[in-house]
Formats: C-alpha cells, sequence, structure tokens
C-alpha cells in the first residue's frame, strides 16, 4: 500500500510540475505574440510617417486601438487554454450529480406524520457497499418510547454505523429496523427524516446563512422554535455574528469554530421536536463547561424523546436511561449504567479509556 502510494503520489508531482513548465511557457508566448506584433507596427508606423504615408495622429490612434485589444484577446487565450481543465471539473460534477441515489422509497411507502417513537432493531446486520466483511451482526434492540439508549464501545466496532441505519443514511442487509411496528423501509423518507433528528460528530454545514442551515427540510419553522433549539445547544453566539441569523457561514462553516459548528448542527437536530433523536458524539469538540450547559439542557429535550446516543464521554452517560455496549459489531451487554458498572468488566474499562483519554484500540486489546 505505501508502494502504491508513493507511487501515485509521484505521478502526481511529475504531472504538475509538468503542468506549471506548461502555462509558463503558454504565459510567455501569450505575452510575445502581441509585444512582437506592437513593436512591428511601431517600426513600420514610423517608417510610414516619415515618408508622408500617414499622420503622426493617425499611427497614434492606431497603436491606442491595438493596446485596447490586446487584453481581450490574450484573455481568449487563456479561456481557451483552460477550456480542458474546465470541462473535466464540469465532468465530475455532473458525474456527482448524475448518480442515482441508492437510497430510494419502496413502492407503496406511505408517509407517517405522527410516531410514539418505538424504536426496534431485529437481527439487524449491516455490509458495507463494496466491501465483504460485516460490521454489525445479529443487533437486537428494543428502545421503548421516550426511552434514551446510550450506546458505548470502542472505536472501530459499529457505533456511528448503527445509529446511521435509523435515518436510512444506510440500508441494512440483514434483519430490519422498525419504527412503531413499521418497518422504516415502508416510510417516505421525507417523513422518515422528519420524525428521526440527527446530530453527528462532524456536522455538514452549508454555504448559506444561519437561518438556511437550522431549517433545512423544515420551512415552517417559527423564529420562536429557532430560539429554543439554539439554546438548548448553547449555540446563542450566532446573534452576535455580524447579521445574526442571515450571516453566511461558508461551505462547511469555515467561519466558526469546531464547537461552534457542532453546536449548530445540535440545534438544528432539535428544531421541530422529532420524535426520535439520534446524536452520535454532538459534543466532542465543547469545552467542560459547555458541555455540561448542553447536557443540562439536553436533559429536558430528551424527556419524552426517544433518543440513540453515542457515547465518547463518560458524562454524557448520565444522559441515557440504559446503556449498549458493543463489541465487534455485536450487543455485547445492555443495562442501566450502574448495571453494567458493576457486572461488565468491559464496560468499565471503556469508560476507563474514555475518561484517561487512552485509545479505544488498546483497550480492545
Amino acid at each position: 500500500m505505501a508502494k502504491r502510494f508513493g507511487q501515485e503520489a509521484r505521478q502526481l508531482h511529475d504531472t504538475a510540475i509538468g503542468k506549471g513548465r506548461l502555462l509558463a511557457l503558454s504565459s510567455a508566448r501569450f505575452d510575445l505574440v502581441p509585444n512582437l506584433t506592437l513593436a512591428v507596427v511601431l517600426v513600420a508606423g514610423s517608417a510610414t510617417v516619415a515618408s508622408g504615408g500617414m499622420t503622426l495622429g493617425e499611427l497614434v490612434a492606431f497603436v491606442s486601438l491595438q493596446l485596447m485589444l490586446i487584453w481581450p484577446i490574450e484573455s481568449l487565450g487563456w479561456i481557451i487554454a483552460n477550456a480542458q481543465e474546465a470541462m473535466t471539473a464540469a465532468d465530475r460534477i455532473y458525474e456527482v450529480l448524475d448518480t442515482p441515489p441508492s437510497i430510494v422509497d419502496r413502492p407503496g411507502a406511505v408517509t407517517v406524520a405522527e410516531s410514539r417513537g418505538h424504536v426496534r432493531f431485529e437481527k439487524v446486520g449491516f455490509t458495507y457497499p463494496g466491501t465483504d466483511a460485516p460490521v454489525l451482526r445479529r443487533i437486537d434492540l428494543d428502545v421503548r418510547p421516550g426511552e434514551t439508549l446510550a450506546i458505548v464501545g470502542a472505536t472501530g466496532c459499529g457505533k456511528t454505523s448503527l445509529v446511521s441505519l435509523l435515518p436510512r443514511l444506510y440500508d441494512v442487509t440483514g434483519g430490519r429496523i422498525t419504527l412503531d411496528g413499521r418497518d422504516i423501509r415502508d416510510i417516505q423518507l421525507d417523513s422518515l427524516r422528519r420524525l428521526v433528528g440527527m446530530a453527528f460528530e462532524d456536522p455538514t454545514l452549508f454555504s448559506m446563512s444561519v437561518r438556511e442551515n437550522l431549517t433545512l427540510g423544515r420551512r415552517e419553522t417559527t423564529d420562536d422554535e429557532i430560539y429554543e433549539a439554539l439554546r438548548v445547544a448553547q449555540a446563542d453566539f450566532v446573534y452576535d455574528l455580524p447579521w445574526g441569523l442571515d450571516t453566511r457561514i461558508g461551505e462547511q462553516g469555515l467561519s466558526l469554530s469546531g464547537g461552534q459548528r457542532q453546536r449548530l448542527a445540535l440545534a438544528r437536530a432539535v428544531i421541530g421536536h422529532p420524535r426520535v433523536l439520534v446524536l452520535d458524539d454532538p459534543l466532542s469538540a465543547l469545552d467542560v463547561h459547555t458541555e455540561a450547559l448542553v447536557e443540562e439542557a439536553l436533559a429536558r429535550v430528551l424527556h419524552g424523546t426517544t433518543a440513540l446516543l453515542v457515547v465518547h464521554r463518560p458524562s454524557t452517560v448520565a444522559l441515557a436511561d440504559r446503556v449498549a455496549l458493543l463489541d465487534g459489531g455485536e450487543i455485547a451487554a445492555i443495562g442501566t449504567h450502574s448495571e453494567l458498572l458493576e457486572t461488565v468488566p468491559a464496560y468499565r474499562a471503556a469508560l476507563s479509556a474514555e475518561a484517561l483519554g487512552v485509545p479505544d484500540d488498546v483497550v480492545s486489546r
């Protein structure tokens, strides 16, 4: 793998150097041709003026016109030179736009406006497309309406993959997931994702205003709902931005810090009071003080809401009614925090590793 990477890197380096040389040569030629032409005009024009064939004013007017045309013609040359690169980039964009979505509504999928929030994983298995090794195997979970279930486990054990299945970011490859007894694949995607709010550790934000990012897919959201969601996520900083909620934040929120991006994503998840919440460690980039404030507000939001929390910090476990320990893609144990802490050594080790900052793969050895 390292050898292949080195070969590809060398090829990329050589291609970039060749491109730079070609651009430098093209630039020199683009500048040379009009300047040579100008020199020829000046020499020939001077001789013509000296012989009385034209006046000096006519020569000056002609040279001025030529100087005005040099830049547009030179720009046309650059456009032609870069056209191939632009066409290649356009092909890549259209390749993405023309790719049919792999997650679509089943024939006969129904709209569900209301839900009790009863979530069940029944013998769920999952393998990523293009791979053979299963990430999840025989997952059985019953999350009762209004219950908060924390998912704990070592890095790479499948926690994020598990919670990504509920909003159908991926489809299960074995078993099924039900919401109020109905297979989620029989619910229209738009309807399902209105019922399920999501916030992930690495949030996706768009080059739009704060308001537009918060209300994606929920145009009917009121200012009061936005204010409440921002209060829960401790994201009041948006009101200090130059244009408040109408401030554009750049692609992936490049003008914001990591913690600010996570808080905006959390606010977006809780807006509209979804019946089910999926939170994949959305507090990892927050300082201890802000995390405590967010957890206090989340505790009120989670009351009466079904929630799946991927937990990487021991302090977040306190928000959960029950905890599931995921190990090697399977549920190793499930129970309350105190029960697992008392009876499951692997659970104690996982929490200790998180508290001390020890890499999870060290614990799992």
